[in-house]
């Protein structure tokens, strides 16, 4: 009835998929769910008609912004679904912010006084973040305005922004990822940041482009509430970005693949620490979907995911 549990042994030329198989042999206690959760993945984005890809915007300060547009770029997800600050971090690294590696003990006092803003153990300078945001969104008000008015759903501003951050050469891009490859971007939370901001004090100088966030609703509908087929979703990270995921599928019954990525815990009652197990109960999950959750990082796990989904493309 129950398998198991093996002994890993490593060595330097071990392939990827040797890997996996060594944390689905060891099992305890996180690694089992690791090499579940690719096993869940490749099977869900294989067989499912909606693929959605959702994470929080404090991973895009980090490295695995280029992780996360690569698999934008691989053409294994339909659909992004993230916070505002994902927008400022893309399009500020985007335009050449540059974000430095710091440390989690630095003074903070110190820091401000020196001009930075602190994300955990990345450093900000203040010039590379708001001002490079800012500056950005003058010019997509103003491409905005000259091709299409000033009203816009906006999941076809983003687009727009991905074509533009695309033109300047931004590889590493979420946003220009998406563009390329047609992966529409859902931003519900779009005010609480500097992107949202910067649209704000953009149309106090007459330059308005008003968002019509109803519009992003009725797309979100046509992707979600078709039930032919099946759906699957990574969602990584909490808040907002994973509650809009698995809200709308409810409308086609619950997801049939989900794998959550986390650090939040389940026992506050809190919708980041929730389980699949409780997404059930809400018909945001389906009873007999397919399910991981993989407590740790992202930053250690996903590369990992990533690297196992993207081996199934070769």
């Amino acid at each position: 009835m129950f398998e198991e549990v093996r002994d890993a042994r490593v060595s330097p030329s071990m392939t990827l998929r040797d890997l996996i198989e060594a944390y689905r042999g060891m099992h305890g206690f996180m690694a089992g769910h690791l090499a579940e959760a690719v096993e869940v993945l490749r099977e869900g984005l294989r067989e499912s008609r909606l693929r959605v890809l959702s994470f929080t915007a404090n991973l895009v300060a980090t490295g695995l912004r280029g992780v996360l547009a690569q698999l934008v770029d691989s053409g294994l997800f339909d659909v992004v679904i993230t916070t505002a600050g994902a927008l400022d971090h893309d399009i500020a690294r985007g335009t050449g912010g540059r974000y430095l590696r710091g440390r989690f003990e630095a003074d903070d006092a110190e820091l401000y006084e020196r001009g930075y803003h602190r994300l955990g153990n990345v450093f900000i300078p203040i010039q590379d973040y708001g001002p490079k945001v800012e500056a950005f969104v003058r010019d997509l008000v103003a491409e905005a305005r000259r091709r299409g008015g000033e009203r816009w759903p906006l999941y076809k501003l983003l687009g727009l922004a991905g074509e533009m951050l695309d033109a300047r050469g931004a590889r590493d891009s979420i946003l220009a990822s998406a563009w390329r490859r047609g992966v529409e971007v859902f931003v519900p939370g779009w005010p609480d940041g500097a992107f949202g901001t910067a649209l704000f004090m953009e149309a106090q100088r007459g330059n308005r482009v008003e968002v019509d966030y109803y519009e992003d609703m009725k797309r979100l509908a046509d992707h979600f509430f078709p039930r032919e087929g099946k759906a699957a979703a990574l969602i990584v990270g909490g808040g907002i970005s994973k509650h809009h995921t698995i809200w709308w599928s409810q409308f086609r019954e619950g997801l049939d693949y989900v794998v959550y990525v986390t650090t939040a815990v389940e026992y506050d009652g809190s919708l980041s620490g929730a389980h699949p197990r409780e997404a059930v109960t809400w018909g945001k999950v389906k009873p007999r979907a397919r399910r991981a959750v993989v407590y740790g990082d992202a930053t250690l796990i996903l590369p990992i995911i990533a690297a196992g989904l993207l081996e199934g493309l070769s």
